[in-house]
């Protein structure tokens, strides 16, 4: 037996039978038939930075895709390109170096992240105009609980391939992937204070005049009046190919520790000490892929807790609205809140479970949690609470983190969900692949209606 956990929030652990390395579709077609003959279920993981249990299954295999990671093809004139599943950004990009291509976008503040589980939770990055990650996605290969390996896409396999995308490998292991690129530019970061009820103006504008990419980071100290209302909005505009890339003003790794230490026990400062970095760095050019490249520091806290996170979604309109309820409501429950930020989605038309299912203000949340019962407990209030906020204004919230919304939250922010609990056991009917999260998710929608 081996225990697992996610990375980030270290709420997870999780004890599984076994986890195995695997680096080709052989590898785990032979891990799949050794589980299958021994009884026991399939998960798959890859960077394990998902936070509601998505990628390990008590008591089951966990298939470890990282070293499933090469290039198979890049097609420069179409910007196409082909990778095993378990290869991570970095190397992704570095592939990409020599070719005027790039990626469209990736999941923010962390880079160790595998493309399986990008096409799994369906991810998003901080683009001003884009849909979650499907969009970016041409094809896949999939390997189902029957052993066969099918190519998906919006032409073969259809419904598999809007099944795979944000189904959080429930249908299959997802082998390969061929990614949409777009060409790579130069982008200058354009930084200005604001607040809320700016906001929807501001982006609008930002939108109008050519940006790509672009958020907004809240104050995160209940005591000031700026508490989720107040911060930095930071955009992204395409400059001419030959601007110079001039000094890069990046923020060390000791700096960002400084940071988080600030985050939990100086807010004020700490959102003083990031304003003046942005607002410095106001003018500076990047590369249109390399700007999302993060610094994650792993382990930061004390084994006796952590940080959760969720991302709520509201019609733009009501943003201001739902930050200012969310900032009284989270003084009131004496939530710790150590990050935030505002993007943009459009909306998802494909996947089955789709989470942006409207073109929305994304809010991301941070909280800190004591891992003890009563901690826990004051976390799953708060986020519950907030997703109540978003729900009453016409919104949802994502998946992919904990599993504290209730039934009927999950209900009336995925009125799909039955269709693709259905789905599920229409392609995988001896449920070879699960997890904590199918478990849950199962007992939440199907077991408590047949109570």
């Amino acid at each position: 037996m081996s225990v697992v956990n996610d990375v980030h929030s270290r709420l997870n652990e999780t004890e599984v039978d076994a986890v195995v390395p695997v680096d080709s579709l052989e590898s785990i077609g032979a891990a799949i038939d050794r589980a299958r003959a021994a009884g026991r279920p399939v998960s798959v993981a890859g960077g394990r930075h998902a936070m509601g249990g998505q990628q390990f299954c008590s008591g089951g295999v966990v298939l470890d895709t990282r070293p499933f990671d090469r290039v198979l093809s890049l097609d420069e004139e179409r910007g196409l390109i082909e990778v095993e599943a378990g290869i991570q950004w970095p190397a992704l990009m570095d592939a990409l170096t020599d070719t005027p291509w790039a990626i469209r976008q990736k999941q923010t503040g962390a880079d160790d992240l595998c493309i399986g589980g990008a096409i799994s939770a369906n991810v998003h990055g901080r683009g001003l105009t884009y849909g979650p990650f499907i969009a970016d996605i041409e094809s896949l290969i999939v390997l189902g609980a029957d052993g066969v390996a099918r190519t998906c896409s919006r032409d073969e396999n259809a419904d598999l391939f809007r099944l795979v995308c944000g189904g959080y490998g429930l249908f299959g292991v997802v082998c390969s992937a061929t990614l949409r690129l777009d060409r790579r530019r130069r982008v200058e970061r354009v930084v200005r204070l604001a607040h809320t009820h700016e906001l929807e103006e501001l982006f609008a504008q930002r939108i109008d005049e050519g940006f790509l990419y672009g958020d907004f980071q809240f104050e995160i100290d209940p005591a000031s009046a700026g508490f989720l209302q107040h911060g930095i909005c930071s955009c992204y505009r395409p400059v001419a190919d030959d601007t110079p890339l001039g000094a890069d003003h990046k923020l060390s790794s000791a700096d960002w520790n400084r940071l988080l230490h600030l985050a939990h026990h100086d807010k004020t400062r700490a959102y003083e000490v990031y304003a003046e970095h942005y607002l410095r760095t106001s003018g500076q050019v990047y590369l249109s892929d390399r700007h999302q490249l993060a610094t994650y520091l792993p382990g930061y806290h004390w084994d006796g807790s952590s940080e959760m996170i969720s991302e709520l979604y509201v019609p733009w309109p009501l943003l201001a609205d739902f930050l200012a309820e969310a900032a009284s409501d989270l003084r009131a429950l004496e939530a710790d809140v150590v990050y935030g930020t505002v993007r943009l989605i459009e909306r998802d038309d494909e996947s089955v479970l789709a989470w942006a299912r409207e073109p929305w203000a994304c809010t991301v949340i941070n909280l800190h949690v004591e891992h003890t019962p009563a901690g826990i407990e004051r976390a799953v209030i708060a986020f519950r609470r907030l997703i109540d906020l978003a729900l009453e204004r016409g919104g949802s919230f994502y998946l992919t983190y904990h599993r504290w919304a209730t039934r009927q939250q999950l209900l009336t922010a995925y009125p799909q969900l039955s269709e693709f609990l259905d789905a599920k056991h229409a392609h995988d009917p001896g449920e070879l692949f699960q997890s904590d999260w199918y478990r849950w998710l199962r007992a939440a929608i199907e077991l408590e209606a047949a109570a």
